[in-house]
Parts: structure tokens; sequence; C-alpha cells
């Protein structure tokens, strides 16, 4: 794909990531976020931008729910621009666990979560992808190259990682580019390229399990992303913003939430906590990136259910406040 329009010609594109819709008729639900979502498409849609970046978690639970598939299509649909979507972990499943027998230690926080099983499966990545269209891609747009790709896939021995390493190894022989702005769902790393392989097993080390991109795949798709001459990259999936980190020339955009509860803020003095999007105007200079912060910024309400990824057979349907409720599908 490519925009055959003046290069030098001014224009804008936004990026947002984990608007987590979800619905009352899950067995959970927290129309907070949705509220919060509503007000910031609504800003959104007030810009006159070219497209939307979306990186990941458009749904609450759409790994089990594929009506929530259904209904953030929809509700992107609405807006007047296209959007260019990739998976999260809660569209399609987490990144794949290797635990050779050892037994997670996030219980000893109190959790009864199911985070290291509920791992992302082919199928359900082909599913999301027959709405949302393919899960890795990249296109030319007024001299700017955009790619989009779901890391998480990286280790997990689906036939999707295969497409991925090809699409990122491609790259560096595509037509050149003023710019080229990346988007992941993942952090790549926490806080350094060279960090250590985590340990999810370790209390102390789950989070960053958790979040970011597994060694040695971390270090393959920083080589990559290099190579590929990528001076812009956006990641979600903490929904905390952090200060811009720019390694090896590439901007690094740890975003924060466009609806759901920031994590780990705690641990850095001046992380973001806002829900919003960034506005990125492309000028003959540069691409100016701007946090937009959502009008709506309300607290939780009228919530219910467990948070985290359940069993499904440890889920009560029963509660769901809209009828008919959801089945898993």
């Amino acid at each position: 794909m490519s925009d055959a329009r003046s290069e030098s010609d001014s224009w804008t594109f936004l990026h947002v990531n984990d608007s987590h819709m979800g619905t009352a008729r899950s067995y959970r639900f927290r129309p907070a976020i949705n509220r919060r979502w509503a007000a910031i498409k609504r800003q959104m849609a007030a810009i006159d931008a070219e497209f939307l970046l979306h990186g990941g978690d458009l749904t609450r639970d759409g790994e089990t729910h594929e009506f929530e598939y259904q209904q953030a299509r929809d509700d992107l649909n609405e807006l007047p621009f296209p959007t260019f979507i990739i998976p999260g972990n809660m569209d399609v499943g987490n990144k794949h666990a290797s635990q050779n027998g050892a037994k997670p230690k996030w219980e000893e926080r109190g959790w009864a979560w199911n985070d290291p099983d509920w791992n992302m499966t082919e199928p359900r990545l082909r599913l999301f992808a027959s709405y949302f269209g393919p899960t890795h891609w990249t296109f030319l747009w007024r001299g700017v190259r955009f790619t989009g790709f779901f890391a998480a896939v990286a280790g997990s021995g689906v036939p999707h990682e295969i497409r991925f390493w090809r699409l990122l190894e491609s790259l560096p022989a595509l037509p050149p580019a003023r710019h080229h702005v990346a988007m992941m769902h993942y952090w790549p790393f926490m806080e350094q390229p060279d960090e250590p392989a985590w340990d999810l097993t370790k209390a102390d080390e789950y989070d960053n399990w958790y979040f970011s991109i597994d060694e040695p795949y971390r270090r393959r798709l920083w080589q990559l992303l290099r190579a590929a001459g990528v001076d812009m990259l956006f990641c979600g999936h903490v929904h905390t913003g952090r200060p811009v980190q720019i390694i090896d020339g590439i901007r690094i955009y740890r975003t924060p939430a466009g609806g759901n509860t920031p994590q780990l803020a705690e641990r850095w003095a001046d992380a973001d906590t806002r829900y919003g999007f960034h506005r990125c105007d492309v000028t003959r200079t540069g691409v100016k990136v701007t946090f937009v912060s959502g009008d709506d910024q309300c607290k939780e309400f009228d919530s219910y259910g467990p948070w985290g990824h359940p069993k499904v057979d440890e889920r009560d349907y029963s509660v769901a406040r809209e009828q008919p409720p959801l089945e898993p599908a």
C-alpha cells in the first residue's frame, strides 16, 4: 500500500493502544474503560487525520469471545479514517511460557490468574486476522514507512511466527523512506536491550517477563529493527507511559492506555498514568509526536467479575448484566 500525494505536504496520523472494549454480556465488565475509550474516540474523530494505528488489546476478552472482535471492528468503523491494527495478548492470548516444569511464583502475590497457561494459538491469530487484517504488515505512505507486528509470537512455533520473521527480514530491501514508524504491543525490553532473560518462576522477575519480549528473540528483533532503519517505535501493553527513550537512533514510545488501568506505575517517578492517544504531525522536518489526554479520566465504577486471565471453566457467566450472556467462542 502506498499514497501518491505530495510527500512535502504536512499531514497527520494517530496512534492508540489498549482500548480494551468489553461488554456487559460477559462474566466481567468494567464500564469505565468503555467510557474513557468513547471520549478518546470522539477526540480522534475530530482530527483531520489520514489514519489511526492501533497497537493491540482492542478487547477485554477477545481471546475467548469472538463477539468482542465484532464489537471492536464495528466501533472502529465509525471513525472517519481507516485503522491499521495489530493484536494484543487480550485479543489472541499471551506469549508462550517455557516453565520447564517449574511453577510460576505469581501465586505468592495473591493472584488467582492463569497467565502462563493462556497461550496464543494459531486458530485465534487467524480468527483475529479475519476481522482486522494481517497481524504483521508494512506499507509506504507519503514517503513514510509504517510497520506493525505482534512480536509475542517469537518462540511460539506457530506459523505466524514464520511470517513475523520473514516480514522483519524483508524490510531492509524495501523502497527507502524518510522515516520508518514501527508498532508492537509488548515492550521490546523493560529498560535496556541487553537485559537478562527474565524468569517467570521468580516473583520479582515475573512482571518483566510478562510485559517484554524474551531473549534470545529480543536481541534478534532489535537487530532487525535497526537494519530496517526504524526511527520510531510505539509499544503499549503496560498501560503506563514513560518518557521517550532513544536507543540506536530509535525513539521508543512506551505509551499510556486508551482506557485500561495503568500498571507498574509505582516503579517510576515519572510514569504517565493518564488515558489518551498520540497525535503525529508529519512535516518536511520530521514527525512531531504529541500525547493527547483523554477528555474523560473517570475512575472505576460499577465493575464486576475477576481480573487477569481466569480459566474458562472457572468463569461465572450467570453474573452477566445483559442478556443473552456470551459463551466462549
